[in-house]
């Protein structure tokens, strides 16, 4: 069989057989996958032989350290072969080794609790706080708020603590405890102000949701330290350190979702250490092994994991739960290699310096371009909201931005999108290239979206 039959053959093979994330598939005739076979470094190639510059990370945040990375893989089986898999109830020597090695990037945080995926890993932190409510009490302490353009995840309660609606819409109904507070975008201030002539109104209405579910029925707060699929939002300085402030106020546990921002992204190992803000729970994931293996993780402060602890005759008081998949040693391996190759390579530092480049060269293309509303981002993350009006901040429709992501692709650059989200404010071009970019990846993946605005005006 020839090199160009097998590509045909994976191509129709994936068209007839699989169901995509995120896709709403045409009829067959229209249009063909798009089948990654290979990746290096910054690059990917489909099976039509194609090669693409990836500044999505893997389309979801999450190929931190590139592609390729022999030493990771290889670790991965050798630590396949030696001891695949047994249930987390019992322990592991990655499991261990890659559990210490991550407290050590979070100070004031005690345990990590393991998981597969994002989703579960925010699920777990829900569970502990609604068990932590019956332990503590008679169990009305359980309500979490959530913020507004915020996402944790696709799994029901997870989904039911997201603020974007129409990844919501007809999945109801939701699960009841969850309550929303207002998002903290400056660009589109929920309160009509200006920052620098406001209260920070967006990090006190945390109050106004406490006490309006009651404070005594609130839990915990859950936030994204820096907003991602909800169109790359980060907080101005002042905002964590109110929520802080209020969280010890109501005694509500403050969660902050570093799934996406997580392990260097945005030039620190967490999103949440720019803003001066001691968490009592962290998940994360995504990036935390750089996809080489499915992992994730809920950390907790040791507080919190002492009150899961009592004589063997209080049958209830420990953490009910289990992960099947936690038990895999390949995700801790490639966890522990990959927080390894960032501290080996200065990765950190290569995420400032190129995260100010990118930021310098969104700006530029933000004065050559009026379509471009608003630049935001820190590190490498970044967004670029689009809209038809610059003066009025009309949002641009999702369809242009979809227009701005194809013509990238064709030039050989892979760029993401909020996508399908909100009713009007899917308009933000996201990038998320890995901590490994260089400035003439940086400078390509702009190029790239130069070409495309210019080429297809509002």
């Amino acid at each position: 069989m020839t090199n160009h039959t097998k590509e045909a053959d994976i191509v129709n093979t994936d068209r007839n057989s699989v169901w995509h994330h995120l896709t709403q598939h045409k009829p067959l005739e229209e249009a063909d996958p798009l089948v990654i076979v290979a990746g290096k470094g910054m690059r990917v190639t489909d099976a039509r032989g194609n090669e693409y510059l990836d500044a999505t990370s893997g389309g979801l945040w999450t190929v931190n350290v590139g592609y390729g990375r022999e030493r990771i893989a290889d670790a991965v089986r050798e630590q396949l072969v030696e001891m695949c898999y047994f249930s987390n109830t019992a322990g592991s020597v990655p499991g261990a080794l890659f559990a210490e090695k991550l407290l050590e990037k979070m100070p004031g945080l005690g345990r990590v609790y393991l998981s597969s995926s994002g989703s579960e890993a925010n699920e777990k932190a829900y569970k502990m706080v609604r068990q932590l409510a019956h332990i503590n009490g008679d169990g009305s302490k359980h309500k979490i708020i959530f913020r507004d353009r915020d996402y944790h995840g696709t799994t029901i309660a997870a989904l039911s603590s997201t603020g974007q609606f129409e990844r919501k819409n007809q999945y109801g109904p939701f699960v009841p405890g969850f309550s929303e507070f207002s998002h903290c975008c400056c660009y589109r201030c929920p309160f009509g102000k200006e920052y620098g002539d406001c209260n920070i109104e967006c990090a006190r209405d945390l109050e106004t949701a406490i006490l309006r579910e009651g404070p005594e029925s609130v839990g915990a707060v859950v936030l994204e330290p820096i907003t991602a699929g909800g169109g790359v939002i980060e907080p101005v300085p002042e905002y964590f350190p109110i929520i802080q402030e209020i969280c010890r106020k109501y005694e509500v546990l403050l969660h902050l979702d570093e799934v996406v921002c997580g392990l260097g992204r945005t030039g620190k190992w967490f999103g949440y250490q720019h803003f001066g803000v001691q968490p009592d729970m962290v998940t994360m994931a995504k990036g935390v092994a750089s996809g080489y293996a499915a992992i994730s993780c809920t950390v907790t402060t040791d507080a919190i994991f002492q009150q899961f602890k009592a004589d063997p005759a209080e049958r209830m008081r420990y953490f009910r739960d289990v992960s099947t998949f936690a038990g895999c040693t390949s995700g801790p391996v490639a966890g522990l290699e990959t927080i390894c190759i960032i501290e080996e390579e200065g990765l950190l530092d290569n995420v400032v310096r190129m995260g100010d480049h990118l930021m310098d060269r969104l700006l530029e293309l933000k004065e050559q371009h009026s379509m471009i509303g608003d630049v935001r981002g820190k590190g490498l993350f970044a967004g670029l909201e689009l809209v038809a009006d610059r003066q009025s901040k009309h949002p641009a429709e999702e369809s242009y931005a979809i227009k701005i992501v194809g013509p990238c692709l064709s030039q050989g650059v892979m760029i993401g999108r909020t996508n399908r989200s909100f009713r009007e404010f899917n308009n933000t071009l996201c990038l998320s290239p890995a901590l490994i970019a260089g400035r003439r990846d940086i400078d390509d993946i702009v190029d790239a979206i130069d070409c495309a605005l210019t080429a297809n005006p509002l």
